[in-house]
């Protein structure tokens, strides 16, 4: 899967003589989507459109904060074009996913864009569509992006999966639930052991 992530000022889609999409600050995103994208691919990319740090913070520091940091808005296009081979002079399309099968596919990855940030701030295109799309690129800043090969493995799938599942137990547990699982397997462990601070403590007193 590629995508092309522009940082803008505004963008706007017309349909004909019909203006169907439009924001203002945020991202415009091209996304181009390959006979071999999965599932993976679309987590891939719909997790680095909402966490790329293509804007300052409050203190005016570039490549600080994402999208979703600053509240900002996201249009995505569907753009088979993306998926080009050149044969000679000539653009050849066979490596892009079939409509029939991309719009489906093109529609869950919005869905999951508007799951993990604010529904409302995610806008699109016109999927199969003629459209023009109307771009102020802000910077100019723009971000090709392609969704890493997988690996063909199962053994290493299956360590990748398992991997990923550790990472997102982890998140879901959050910090003081994992600091007090620690300290709890720290009293099992060694039964007469203390905190870290009173550990300090009884040291200094010792010496």
């Amino acid at each position: 899967m590629k995508a092309i992530i522009q940082r803008v000022n505004r963008a706007t889609v017309t349909v004909g003589e019909e203006q169907i999409s439009s924001i203002g600050r945020g991202l415009c995103v091209l996304l181009g989507i390959s006979v071999e994208d999965t599932q993976r691919d679309a987590d891939y990319i719909v997790r680095k459109i909402l966490n790329l740090r293509l804007f300052e913070d409050e203190n005016g520091r570039a490549w600080s904060k994402s999208v979703m940091d600053r509240e900002f808005e996201v249009l995505c296009v569907s753009q088979f074009t993306l998926q080009c081979t050149l044969k000679g002079n000539k653009p050849d399309f066979h490596a892009a996913m079939p409509a029939e099968l991309a719009q489906p596919f093109y529609d869950s990855i919005l869905e999951n864009l508007r799951s993990a940030y604010k529904p409302e701030l995610i806008k699109d295109g016109k999927f199969g569509a003629y459209m023009q799309v109307h771009i102020q690129n802000d910077g100019p800043v723009t971000i090709e992006l392609s969704s890493p090969p997988g690996p063909t493995d199962p053994k290493q799938l299956l360590k990748q999966e398992k991997q990923q599942q550790r990472k997102e137990k982890t998140r879901s547990k959050g910090p003081s639930e994992s600091g007090r699982e620690k300290g709890a397997l720290r009293s099992r462990q060694d039964p007469n052991a203390s905190s870290g601070a009173e550990g300090d403590v009884s040291s200094e007193r010792e010496s």
